[in-house]
């Protein structure tokens, strides 16, 4: 079954971390096509970190310093390390494989909940 299943989310306090996961089945995993979004209440989904095409990395202006995405191809599995949490990062994180010139579905997880503490 084609899916992505975010991991890693909960409760942290200001200045601390987590580990976000995203395991992609299905065979939807692609190098350079994933990526982290998030959503606060109220707010529009946003960019936190991705892939690109080109084989880079993008990353909000917000988190850069802050946050790290990596892969392992092997399994299948993204990840975001995340640290020195601000209570602003709260939100709803969500993983996210873009269309690719192999199959131009967009796939995205169910997303996991992130809250920061002042």
């Amino acid at each position: 079954q084609a899916q992505l299943v975010e991991s890693g989310g909960g409760l942290v306090q200001a200045g601390g971390s987590l580990r976000l996961s995203c395991a992609a089945s299905g065979g939807i995993f692609s190098f350079n096509a994933m990526g982290w979004y998030r959503q606060a209440p109220g707010t529009q989904r946003e960019l936190v970190a991705r892939f690109t095409n080109i084989g880079s990395t993008d990353y909000a202006g917000s988190v850069k310093g802050r946050f790290t995405i990596s892969r392992d191809s092997a399994r299948s599995t993204v990840f975001l390390q995340m640290n020195s949490l601000k209570p602003e990062d709260t939100g709803v994180y969500y993983c996210r494989r873009e269309p690719t010139g192999w199959d131009r579905v967009d796939y995205w997880g169910q997303g996991t909940q992130v809250t920061v503490s002042s």
